[in-house]
């Protein structure tokens, strides 16, 4: 079989790009845009669904809609994998999903935030309930064969990497385009009204991300350099499999307990922007692309770090170095600072951290799935990939229930949002001693000898 080329990991890692920037507009801006901030609707925006907690006392609307949605995804992952590891398509495992998918894919994302109703109505809340679930089982339908792909195409430790430092760096960019977003509708908010401009510039991004999504699909003939056997189980035996593996069960804690803080905070961004730091919410876009600029800054130590390190030692500190971040937002306005102050010690705090996390889990799961393979004499990477999405995607689902019910409390002062970093970072510190316990060196052992 042929080795993968640079530029072929390149083109590769372009499709992280097209879905990291698809998921974006969802993580970022799902919340900000149904259930506002009073800033937000001082400026012009429409309410389309009940306000407050209103589910079961717990849960505002868009909060259970979203958990509803990510528990959803999660149940699909181990379905999309187990048919993508038992696919006899004579182009491949993984490409053909990705391909016959892109296109819905881009189009549900835009949907999303295009409620038929214009004030608020139950119609809207079941456009968005079923629009949600669409993005989610096509986010999936994508990402669980392209996820697969980094196990196969990487052959050696090096090669491994590198595609994950490669499709590190593009989702980065991905994330940082959609926080861009308000520059965009802020230029056509004139003319067009905020709605509109909001749902024109989610158009523009989807259809750059539905470029991005095909390009590995046109550019890599996966038959050249991937040859696997495909699995005869079903999705239910592969998953049992696939979590009898001890040493992957230790890494999902981790990396539910890992998501389910980033979550809350990623969710929080703009909130923490606007209502701690007293910042425009353009300062959203500056200030995560500042964060993605320098933590590119940091992307070729890690990776040099990561040649020459223990990988588990670096995610540990990744780990404790989120949550220090976390620590400063809960923080953020209440000692008399600038907003901006606090925003620039943020982006500072969170780059190397970020550069870590964004390269070595994923290196870390195939690790593991190929040790596996190695020891059982079955292939089912996409299963590995799809049970850690399955995981800590109920932790996305948490995360969302979380942060919108405390960001109902006090939303005049800010109290919620700062009770929502604090737990991010008690959160995250928490998976880092999980992770403690995964026993690297054991992996290795088993892997390098079969190189």
């Amino acid at each position: 079989m042929k080795t993968l080329s640079k530029g072929k990991m390149w083109c590769f890692a372009i499709g992280q790009f097209g879905w990291s920037l698809l998921s974006a507009l969802i993580t970022n801006w799902l919340v900000y845009f149904y259930q506002p901030d009073a800033d937000s609707i001082a400026s012009g925006q429409t309410l389309f669904i009940p306000q407050g907690r209103v589910i079961l006392g717990i849960a505002t609307v868009i909060g259970g809609i979203a958990a509803l949605g990510r528990v959803f995804d999660a149940v699909t992952d181990p379905m999309i994998a187990n048919m993508s590891d038992r696919s006899t398509n004579p182009r491949g495992r993984r490409i053909p999903f990705m391909q016959k998918i892109a296109v819905p894919f881009a189009a549900v994302t835009v949907l999303v935030f295009w409620a038929p109703v214009n004030s608020i109505s139950t119609v809207n809340c079941i456009w968005l309930l079923v629009t949600l679930l669409l993005f989610y089982l096509f986010m999936t339908t994508y990402c669980t064969p392209f996820n697969a792909l980094i196990s196969e195409l990487g052959t050696t430790q090096d090669t491994r990497i590198s595609i994950s430092t490669y499709i590190s760096v593009t989702f980065l960019l991905g994330s940082a385009i959609g926080y861009a977003a308000p520059f965009i509708w802020g230029a056509m908010e004139p003319s067009l009204g905020r709605i509109m401009a909001i749902r024109i510039t989610f158009l523009i991004l989807a259809l750059i991300g539905l470029a991005a999504l095909l390009v590995p699909t046109f550019t890599i003939n996966e038959k050249e350099y991937v040859h696997t056997v495909p699995s005869n189980d079903d999705a239910f035996t592969s998953l049992i499999k696939t979590f009898r593996n001890g040493d992957f069960r230790i890494f999902v804690g981790s990396d539910v307990l890992y998501f389910l803080g980033l979550t809350i905070f990623q969710t929080g961004l703009p909130f923490f922007i606007t209502s701690l730091m007293k910042l425009p919410e353009t300062f959203t876009t500056i200030l995560y692309v500042a964060m993605t600029l320098l933590s590119f800054a940091c992307y070729m130590p890690v990776n040099a770090l990561a040649h020459r390190m223990n990988k588990k030692k670096l995610v540990l500190i990744g780990f404790v170095g989120l949550s220090i971040v976390y620590v400063i937002t809960a923080v953020s306005g209440l000692m008399g600072g600038s907003g901006l102050v606090f925003g620039i010690i943020i982006v500072c705090a969170a780059a190397f951290p970020m550069a870590i996390l964004g390269i070595l889990p994923q290196a870390i799961v195939a690790d593991i799935a190929e040790a596996d393979a190695v020891v059982t004499g079955e292939n089912r990477e996409g299963m590995f990939f799809a049970a850690r999405t399955f995981a800590f995607k109920f932790g996305q689902s948490i995360a969302m229930l979380v942060f919108t019910a405390f960001a109902s409390i006090g939303p005049e002062t800010g109290l919620g949002y700062r009770i929502a970093a604090v737990s991010a970072a008690v959160i995250c510190l928490a998976g880092a001693l999980i992770l403690s316990r995964y026993n690297e060196e054991k992996i290795l052992g088993i892997i390098v000898p079969k190189k």
